[in-house]
């Protein structure tokens, strides 16, 4: 039996949720977004998507109120988290830990760490030295044992992401 292509008449919160990330490339964009990708030809180049897919899913989060569409930035049109996108941590994180247990053999393609005292955050996002639920805005992303620059990897943007930074922290070229 063919699934529906809308769930909305439907009374569970899940499916309405897949509505607006479960399309493919749609949680990538949400992912780097947190990595501080803000701009259309960066996320077209960090992720390779074509562009006309990238122009869609970028449109419908900005309508679902996820990405805000800044047309008055410095350097031209950004995308950024609203507070609503922001709320999509725990499940980028819980995806992102799930891959790593079944998928990286050679460990944690990046590690999240509390900016403030250098700990390594749990699966829960709790810091392991203090203890706090870190909070998105303070949680530092760097390269983990599991992580291999591609030739790919060698642009502006790329170099930023790949180095450790603060999530949410815009990308400068």
């Amino acid at each position: 039996m063919t699934l529906p292509n809308t769930y909305a008449d439907r009374n569970c919160p899940l499916a309405r949720t897949l509505e607006v990330v479960g399309e493919r490339w749609t949680l990538l964009i949400i992912r780097d977004a947190f990595y501080g990708v803000r701009r259309f030809g960066d996320f077209a180049t960090q992720l390779g998507i074509p562009r006309a897919v990238l122009t869609s899913r970028l449109k419908a989060l900005v309508q679902e109120g996820v990405l805000a569409r800044d047309d008055e930035a410095a350097a031209g049109v950004e995308y950024r988290l609203t507070p609503k996108g922001v709320a999509l941590w725990p499940v980028v994180r819980a995806l992102m830990n799930w891959g790593e247990t079944f998928y990286s053999p050679d460990g944690a393609k990046r590690v999240l760490l509390h900016d403030q005292d250098g700990g390594a955050l749990d699966h829960e996002g709790r810091c392991q030295d203090c203890g706090a639920a870190v909070p998105v805005a303070e949680i530092r992303v760097e390269p983990g044992p599991g992580f291999i620059t591609a030739k790919t990897d060698l642009d502006p943007v790329s170099t930023a992401i790949n180095t450790p930074r603060r999530l949410l922290e815009p990308v400068v070229r």
